[in-house]
C-alpha cells in the first residue's frame, strides 16, 4: 500500500492502514471495504488558526463516488434506520470555508450513530476538542476518530433491505484520540471511547489511554513519532483540559 504518512498536513505524525485512503481537501479517510464505513478519519482541528466568519452548515450529505460501489454507503442506507448519520470529523471543526464544511458531508466521513449519543454527548466532547484547541499554548490539534466493533456482542445492521444491496454494521462504541502540539514543543495525548448509546455523566469518564485505544481499534496511531517518551505518553490516561 502507498505510504502517504507525511503527504499531507493531518498525516504529519502518522497514517494507520485502510483498505483505502481518501484525501480530501482538509482531511483524510482510512475506509474499510468491510464494515462499508471509514475504518479512521484524521483531521487538524481548524487547520489556518484564523478568525474567519464561519461558514452556515451546509448539510449536503452524500455518497462518496470514489469508494467502489460495492463497498459505498448512500443516503439510503440511513434514511429510516433509526440512526443518525453521525460525523467522524466534525462539520463545526471545518466551517472557515464552503468547500471545507461541505467535504464533511460525504458519507464516508459518517458512521450510524444513536441519535440520542449523537446530539447530546458526542456533541459535548467535539465541543470539548475545539475548546482545547483554542487555548493560547496549543499550537496545532490532531484528532483522528473512528469506530470500534465487539464481535461478542450482537451487531445490528442497516440498509438491508434498500435497493443498493449494501448493509452497514452499527458501531458499537466510538473512539476520539487527540494529539497537541504546544508552543514550547510538548506533544500531548488524550483518547476517549464512548458507547454509542444514551450517556450520561462527564465526559472524564470516557478517558482511556492512546495504547489501549490501538488495541480496541486494532490500529497504529501516530507511529510516525518514536521512542521512550512517546510510548509513556501512550499509556497516560491524562487528566481532563479546562
Amino acid at each position: 500500500m502507498l505510504d502517504i504518512s507525511g503527504l499531507t498536513s493531518e498525516t504529519r505524525y502518522g497514517c494507520p492502514a485502510a483498505d483505502q485512503i481518501l484525501i480530501n481537501r482538509f482531511y483524510s479517510v482510512g475506509y474499510s471495504y468491510y464494515f462499508r464505513q471509514a475504518k479512521w478519519a484524521l483531521e487538524i482541528v481548524d487547520p489556518d488558526k484564523k478568525d474567519l466568519d464561519e461558514v452556515e452548515r451546509l448539510n449536503n450529505f452524500r455518497p462518496d463516488f470514489r469508494v467502489p460501489k460495492r463497498f459505498r454507503a448512500d443516503l439510503s442506507d440511513f434514511s429510516g434506520s433509526g440512526f443518525d448519520r453521525g460525523h467522524l470529523v466534525a462539520s463545526a471543526n471545518q466551517n472557515d470555508e464552503n468547500i471545507q464544511n461541505s467535504e464533511t458531508f460525504l458519507l464516508s466521513n459518517m458512521s450510524p450513530q444513536t441519535p440520542s449519543f449523537n446530539r447530546q454527548k458526542w456533541r459535548q466532547l467535539e465541543s470539548a476538542v475545539r475548546k482545547l484547541d483554542g487555548k493560547a499554548n496549543v499550537l496545532e490539534t490532531y484528532v483522528i476518530t473512528g469506530p470500534i466493533f465487539d464481535f461478542f456482542a450482537s451487531i445490528k445492521m442497516i440498509g438491508e433491505s434498500d435497493r443498493n444491496g449494501i448493509s452497514i454494521p452499527v458501531p458499537s462504541s466510538f473512539f476520539k484520540c487527540v494529539l497537541t502540539e504546544e508552543k514550547n514543543g510538548r506533544l500531548k495525548m488524550w483518547a476517549f471511547e464512548m458507547p454509542n448509546e444514551a450517556l450520561s455523566g462527564d465526559l472524564e469518564e470516557f478517558r482511556v489511554s492512546t495504547s489501549f485505544i490501538e488495541q480496541r481499534a486494532g490500529i497504529s496511531l501516530w507511529d510516525n513519532l518514536t521512542g521512550p517518551e512517546i510510548e509513556k505518553e501512550k499509556k497516560k490516561t491524562r487528566a481532563m483540559w479546562r
